[in-house]
């Protein structure tokens, strides 16, 4: 009967190591998941772009150094997210997609302050729903953006506190980054009304 006891413990301790290997895996697809919502939503804005531009292009004609550098950033922003979605997580993969947001945000508002000057623009039926469903994007964006930042909170807490911490390191589990906007600026969505 004595020579049972180290068994079970040997079982108890497998089980519970285990039960922390599950955990960490269904927490890091959990936060893979939640950057695929934030996929879908950036891929639907680099959708848009080619559009809005277009209509702003037979307006805007003299603004074509504008123009093509919402283009230039919205074509590197989805070169960056690409390679972000193929490593939700990864630290350098994240800060480089949050750089090119960036960009692409401020080239976009700076097209928008560029179309106010033309009143036949801000009149178009076809920029209205352009703009109309730009905003709708980018509010997804922000939700799918919360909803990864606070499933790579719970992964990185679960990830760091011991032992799980010991367990993570030994099947390399590594600290996942958030998706943050570091300049103020970008922390809105950009205002796209006329």
């Amino acid at each position: 009967m004595a020579a049972w006891i180290p068994l079970i413990l040997v079982a108890l301790v497998v089980v519970w190591l285990v039960g922390i290997y599950n955990r960490l895996v269904s927490l890091r697809n959990r936060f893979r998941n939640a950057f695929s919502q934030i996929d879908v939503q950036l891929k639907r804005r680099y959708d848009l772009i080619p559009n809005l531009v277009e209509t702003v292009k037979g307006y805007m004609k003299h603004e074509r150094e504008t123009l093509e550098a919402v283009i230039a950033a919205r074509n590197q922003a989805r070169s960056v997210e690409e390679r972000a979605a193929s490593a939700p997580g990864d630290p350098t993969a994240m800060r480089e997609l949050a750089a090119a947001e960036q960009v692409l945000t401020g080239s976009l508002g700076r097209m928008f302050a560029l179309a106010e000057a033309y009143p036949d623009l801000k009149a178009s039926a076809n920029m209205q729903q352009l703009q109309e469903e730009l905003s709708s994007t980018e509010n997804r964006v922000a939700f799918a953006r919360q909803a990864y930042n606070d499933s790579v909170m719970q992964y990185n807490t679960y990830r760091e506190s011991f032992p799980q911490n010991q367990i993570a390191g030994v099947f390399v589990f590594k600290v996942a980054e958030p998706f943050h906007i570091e300049v103020e600026v970008q922390r809105e969505a950009p205002k796209v009304s006329f």
